[in-house]
């Protein structure tokens, strides 16, 4: 603490004793303010002078006539602009206004077309054109401009509406209180109407019964048109009715005849118990015929194997008498043979077992490889030459692998139960392996040869596979002695006893083999004529197959069904037909006598029809749709208009009506053209633009202020005679003479803004004290950029600035940025800044205040934070920073 306090008494003195320095420490402390007043004083009240800013103005309307009254719309607009100073209105020509706009003399031009008025008036004519006024802004000679012309050229369209409004409404309502003098002398009729129209509501129920008599008619005329649809059809009908009545007439001449077939019925009905018991049995016939042929086929397929085995029998009868007499020399060579050669399956297995030694070492040496593949730097041709050796070697090992998984399988099939099954499961799992690894050898060898390294999958799939390898290969050598080896002493032992078994059958199959063949002869001649017979009978089978099943289905589909007819037809015989007989005559009689006046009858009705019919139809479709479309609006509209009848006679508001209808035009239409009216308040009142902007402009100063102290001013002390300062005493004891300058420089600023410029303040204690708070953080954090970062800083704190600017929501709401600085926007410290400040000159609320004072400290201690973390650690890169600067000749 006493360093901290002697380096900054010694900064004291020292600006003390020399004019110089002390006259530059009140500069810095006044330059700040002269940025700031400049600023404000010019953008005091910028909206005084947009009488400045002009506006051409052309009118080209003609003017136009309704019901012979003449008025011109723009002449009434160009005189109205006349009287207004608020923006510069220059009236000029068209050529004159599109000149000086291009030339920038105006900055907006405004032309009413020659049709201006005639299209206003055209709403009152009915063929309505929307009217338009013509406004040009010229956007380059100022950015803000377009916004106040564009305002001026909006109050133009909104006088032109009102205007508008008005005299169209007074026109309205001075024809609606003739209307209502009309109405007045027409009010006993009315009553009249209202009651006719009471009355017929009374009525509605009589007249929608007859509205659905004429529905119920309309949904049955389908059924009374096809009745006489029928008539109709019926009269076309009249040559086949008479070609009926002479059927008739020939069937009354012919009955005689029928009677006699009817007899015959009779007879045959005694006789169906015989037919019926013959149809069975052909249909049983019928039903086991597939077990016939099924019989046939059979004895015929096994008399063509027996005659084929007995044929092969006798074929291969020679060559077995050949193999019997060279197969006993044969089985007892090999017998001495496997004797032997017992010497050579003794050493089978010890090969067997250092083949699977060789390839663990095999599978040893990939692992190991697989070691050096992980290494990032390899010298890809030593390793691709062992990578081609490895794959050879696998390749070896495969092939021996798999002549060993071949002769265990070859002596596995003598052993009882496969003992060597499991092993050779294992031998063949191990074998998968193996192409395992030959694979991603191959893939790995590949990528280094394209100069790639090797996929770490690759490399680590290789490295497990020939970890799984060796765990296999020492499984199988742990059971090999005492497992696989008796195994395979036994499977050879087996394969000694069946060579001297084979031996003995030989010799005795030889002395039996000319009995065998006099069988097999006899056997075949006997199969020979049996097969000729049965393919005989085979050749008939279709024929009588076929005649027996159409006979059969015959009986089968329409026995039922004659046996059926002829047992009604029987009764019918003896009971109706002679009914049937007196019904022929008396339709005989009817044909010869009363037929002929019967058609002349139906032509006459079908005549009616056919003319009359459709006139009545289409009666009843229209009274029908009335009843349907037009009926239930209409009684809606009688119910309404009498319910609407009654209201008005219960309120008398006919009355009101007429006395609405005869009110005061003028104020009527005065409402109609404004109808709203806005009543402003003013929350934290500021009076001018200046005092409005004076939160940003003051806290932008301090920022300016602060960057000014860090490029004039050193932050690192001389080392004093006797003293070591450590880097947090350094730090904050040449921070104290910053924060001096900046209260300083804050007081300033702030006095000025109130004493010379007359910026409004509501609180102007707190506005000096806010600034002060705000330049000490600004100093702190500035400083703390340059101390740690040395001429980094600068930039950092420049950089700082830039951001603060778009980000602080100093001009702009924040909310009208880009995303970029509304994310920025809480992060940055002028944000609470200005905040603070204009709480000071609008009025305090003390939540906003204390939560802006709290983001401020929290800046000034991430500064103490960074500052005593990073001082120490960067002062040596920040000193030789700072002497390769100072070489250039051009940074200090």
């Amino acid at each position: 603490m006493k360093n901290i306090l002697h380096i900054f008494k010694t900064d004291l003195v020292n600006i003390g004793k020399n004019p110089t320095g002390l006259l530059l420490m009140i500069a810095l402390a006044f330059l700040p303010s002269i940025y700031a007043w400049i600023n404000l004083e010019a953008m005091w009240d910028p909206y005084k002078n947009t009488s400045g800013i002009k506006i051409a103005v052309t009118s080209q309307d003609e003017g136009t006539e309704i019901k012979g009254k003449s008025f011109n719309i723009g002449d009434e607009v160009v005189e109205s602009l006349r009287k207004n100073t608020n923006l510069g209105w220059t009236f000029v020509s068209a050529e004159e206004a599109r000149r000086g706009l291009e030339h920038g003399d105006y900055y907006a031009s405004l032309l009413i077309p020659a049709d201006f008025s005639r299209n206003i008036a055209s709403v009152i004519e009915g063929n309505i054109q929307k009217p338009e006024i013509e406004y040009t802004v010229n956007e380059k000679l100022n950015a803000v401009a377009p916004k106040i012309t564009e305002k001026g050229a909006s109050s133009v369209s909104s006088q032109i509406s009102q205007n508008f409004i008005k005299t169209v409404s007074e026109t309205v309502l001075a024809r609606m209180k003739e209307e209502g003098l009309q109405i007045e002398r027409q009010l006993p009729t009315l009553r009249k109407m209202e009651a006719r129209i009471l009355e017929l509501e009374s009525r509605l129920p009589e007249i929608e019964e007859i509205g659905d008599k004429a529905l119920d008619l309309e949904a049955k005329w389908p059924d009374i048109r096809k009745q006489t649809d029928k008539i109709l059809t019926l009269e076309t009908m009249i040559p086949e009715i008479n070609k009926a009545g002479d059927t008739i007439l020939k069937i009354e001449e012919r009955w005689p005849l029928v009677m006699e077939a009817a007899q015959e019925v009779l007879v045959i009905q005694k006789k169906m118990p015989e037919i019926q018991q013959t149809a069975e049995r052909v249909k049983e016939l019928d039903k086991n015929y597939d077990a016939i042929e099924k019989a046939l086929d059979k004895a015929i397929a096994d008399a063509k194997a027996a005659h084929d085995i007995v044929g092969t029998a006798l074929e291969t009868l020679p060559k077995l008498e050949t193999i019997a007499a060279t197969g006993g020399a044969f089985a007892d060579d090999m017998q001495q043979y496997l004797h032997n050669t017992g010497a050579a399956f003794d050493s089978l297995i010890p090969v067997m077992k250092q083949n699977v030694i060789l390839i663990m070492q095999t599978a040893d040496a990939v692992q190991q490889i697989t070691s050096l593949l992980k290494n990032a730097d390899i010298d890809p041709e030593p390793v691709l030459k062992a990578m081609d050796v490895l794959a050879n070697r696998l390749s070896k090992a495969q092939q021996a692998l798999e002549r060993m998984i071949g002769l265990l399988t070859t002596l596995n099939n003598h052993l009882p139960n496969g003992g060597l099954s499991s092993k050779i499961d294992q031998l063949n799992k191990i074998n998968t392996n193996l192409k395992g690894q030959i694979s991603t050898i191959n893939k790995i060898s590949q990528a280094i040869r394209q100069g790639q390294q090797p996929a770490e999958t690759l490399v680590n799939n290789l490295n497990t596979l020939s970890k799984d390898a060796m765990l296999m290969l020492a499984n199988f050598l742990n059971t090999f002695d005492n497992e696989i080896t008796p195994a395979v002493n036994k499977a050879l032992d087996q394969l000694l006893t069946i060579s001297e078994q084979s031996s003995d059958v030989l010799q005795k199959l030889q002395a039996k083999f000319p009995d065998i063949k006099q069988i097999l002869l006899d056997a075949q001649s006997g199969i020979d004529y049996a097969q000729s017979g049965l393919d005989k009978v085979q050749k008939g089978l279709p024929e009588a197959r076929a005649r027996l099943h159409a006979a059969a289905q015959t009986i089968d589909t329409k026995m039922k069904a004659f046996t059926d007819a002829l047992n009604k037809a029987a009764p019918f015989v003896k009971n109706d037909l002679p009914k049937v007989e007196s019904k022929v005559h008396e339709a005989a009689t009817f044909v010869r006598n009363d037929l002929p006046t019967a058609e002349q009858q139906l032509h006459k009705v079908a005549d009616l029809y056919k003319t009359k019919l459709p006139e009545v139809e289409k009666a009843i479709h229209d009274v029908a749709s009335l009843v349907r479309n037009e009926m239930p609006e209409f009684e809606q509209a009688v119910h309404k208009t009498a319910d609407r009848i009654r209201e008005l006679s219960k309120g008398e508001s006919l009355d009101m009506l007429l006395k609405l209808l005869k009110t005061d035009i003028e104020k009527e239409s005065d409402f109609l053209a404004s109808p709203v009216s806005i009543n402003e308040h003013r929350l934290y009142p500021i009076p001018n633009y200046g005092s409005a902007m004076s939160p940003f402009y003051t806290t932008l100063s301090l920022w300016v202020g602060a960057m000014l102290l860090i490029s004039m001013l050193r932050v690192e002390p001389e080392a004093a005679e006797g003293r070591t300062y450590k880097s947090y005493e350094i730090y904050f004891g040449r921070l104290c003479i910053f924060l001096v300058i900046g209260i300083f420089q804050a007081i300033i600023v702030t006095s000025g803004d109130l004493l010379l410029l007359g910026t409004y303040v509501a609180n102007k204690v707190w506005f000096i004290v806010f600034a002060i708070l705000i330049g000490s953080v600004f100093i702190t954090i500035t400083y703390t950029l340059v101390s740690v970062f040395g001429n980094i800083g600068k930039g950092l704190a420049i950089i700082f600035l830039v951001l603060q600017f778009s980000s602080s929501g100093g001009t702009f709401p924040i909310t009208m940025t880009s995303t970029f600085f509304q994310t920025l926007n809480p992060f940055m410290p002028f944000t609470y800044a200005v905040g603070l400040m204009r709480e000071a000159v609008g009025g305090i609320n003390w939540g906003i205040v204390w939560k802006d004072v709290m983001y401020l400290f929290i800046f000034i201690g991430i500064c103490y934070v960074v500052a005593l973390a990073l001082k120490k650690p960067l002062s040596s890169y920040t000193k030789r920073v700072a002497e390769k600067a100072e070489r250039t000749k051009l940074i200090s």
